[in-house]
């Protein structure tokens, strides 16, 4: 690339280079199977041929889940990546509202389209039963990939793997990053802690790209079962805030992994991360979650758009060039809202001496005695107390308090009691925050999507759930 030149986007010039560079070198390796950058390359050119404006792909982990996404976005098409297992009725509905059509042989060349056209939609949950659906410019990817890549110090040289599934933005994103940046991909048709043990110590893998709970189930039998991690120099976790528990494991496992943490959101790319160097001392159980982003701008504002002052809680509202393009459809005005360029989803948070910090969504705060509580605040606390392997907070109606604060927790081992919690507590969350009932859970309370919830949690203790207990 010429200096001072900015590649249009989003990968694939990028991709025509590595395959020019280094033909037979691996580009993308899927459970087992390799693809090296030339035939990546001649295989998504040749289906680009046959690929329509916009495509709706809906497939599970494979290779040609890579050539499909690279041939999908030649040019100035679109994509949609939906999870395969959404039902058939929903994907379809999708597909209609976005109006698929035959290919256009014309078009047929493997290049990246003009930097504002729209290369990506985006699907993501909603109140209703079909997904809220954002779209994203060529532009506001390569922004990412160059802040991102700066960020966690991705080279050509490292092997990442991301365990999840490929139609989740995480990981999605992390093999759109990797072709751009020439690094080679890994990851598995599905999730499985051995598989992963196995990929780590077979294929050289230097990165990993995961959410908390994969880390943790890593780690814990990594640890138990001897298998070697001192190959993994980054781990990148999104998703929620590491806990202590997950933190520690993960410090033992792979001793000399920087871990990095960072918050961001579909509609926005990155927002703010952290790095934890190997050998620096962890702080586990506090809401900060780092310093903005390369080329990110963040602001607390509240509901009138007014600038708050640190330490302060509103509206995290961000003003980059990787944020996406709003809504095709799906937006009821409050899921993205913009105040003179600065954007917000609706999280909440302050920032103190320029580190943000993050108190979960509005909706679900709970108000207890005239004081604001966020749930996400008590989870992060109870998660650094020894014997918890999870919780979850919520807010129950009080007549006197008009909510009080309730937890469950899935004790990591044996039992686990409410003095043991209080104390647990004393040093790291404030008394008006703190639980005023504790229940043990059997499991976490999750939707059909796998998303915890604290609405849920609520239903479980209101009709004697036989998965709770109430602790004394």
């Amino acid at each position: 690339m010429v200096a001072g030149k900015v590649d249009p986007m989003p990968f694939l010039n990028r991709l025509q280079r590595w395959a020019d560079d280094r033909p037979d070198d691996t580009a993308v390796v899927v459970a087992g199977r390799h693809l090296s950058w030339a035939a990546l390359r001649d295989a998504a050119a040749a289906q680009a041929a046959d690929t329509g404006k916009v495509t709706v792909l809906a497939q599970a982990n494979s290779v040609d889940f890579a050539v499909s996404f690279a041939a999908a976005v030649s040019g100035d098409r679109q994509c949609a990546v939906l999870d395969p297992t959404w039902p058939a009725q929903l994907q379809a509905e999708i597909a209609e509202r976005l109006h698929t059509e035959p290919g256009n042989p014309s078009s047929a060349a493997l290049r990246d389209g003009s930097p504002d056209s729209v290369f990506l939609i985006g699907l993501t949950s909603g109140t209703t039963s079909v997904p809220k659906a954002f779209t994203r410019s060529r532009r506001s990817w390569q922004l990412s990939f160059d802040a991102s890549i700066e960020f966690f110090g991705l080279t050509p040289q490292d092997k990442t793997l991301a365990p999840g599934p490929l139609a989740a933005s995480l990981n999605l994103y992390a093999l759109s990053e990797c072709l751009y940046a020439g690094s080679e991909f890994h990851t598995l048709e599905s999730f499985d802690v051995g598989d992963v043990h196995a990929a780590i110590t077979h294929d050289g893998i230097t990165r990993l790209v995961l959410v908390p709970t994969m880390l943790r189930l890593l780690s814990e039998r990594g640890l138990a079962g001897c298998v070697d991690a001192s190959g993994i120099t980054s781990i990148i976790c999104a998703g929620s805030k590491l806990d202590a528990r997950t933190l520690e494991a993960a410090r033992r496992w792979a001793p000399r992994a920087t871990i990095f943490e960072y918050y961001g959101a579909s509609e926005l790319s990155f927002v703010s991360g952290v790095a934890l160097r190997s050998g620096a001392p962890l702080d586990a159980g506090g809401t900060g979650i780092g310093k903005p982003f390369p080329g990110v701008e963040v602001r607390i504002m509240d509901d009138d758009g007014a600038p708050l002052p640190d330490g302060t809680d509103g509206n995290i509202c961000v003003r980059s060039g990787m944020v996406s393009n709003g809504y095709l459809w799906g937006d009821d005005g409050q899921a993205l809202r913009c105040f003179d360029g600065w954007y917000t989803v609706g999280d909440q948070g302050y920032l103190q001496d320029g580190e943000l910090h993050i108190l979960g969504r509005r909706a679900d705060m709970i108000i207890t005695a005239g004081k604001n509580v966020y749930p996400h605040e008590v989870e992060l606390a109870l998660a650094s107390v020894p014997g918890v392997a999870a919780a979850v907070a919520s807010g129950m109606q009080d007549d006197v308090r008009g909510q009080r604060v309730v937890a469950g927790v899935v004790p990591s081992h044996g039992g686990i009691t409410a003095t043991q919690l209080k104390a647990g507590l004393d040093d790291v969350l404030p008394r008006d925050k703190r639980p005023l009932q504790y229940f043990a859970l059997t499991e976490l309370p999750v939707t059909d999507r796998g998303k915890v919830s604290r609405q849920l949690l609520l239903d479980w203790i209101e009709r004697g759930d036989t998965r709770v207990r109430r602790l004394g």
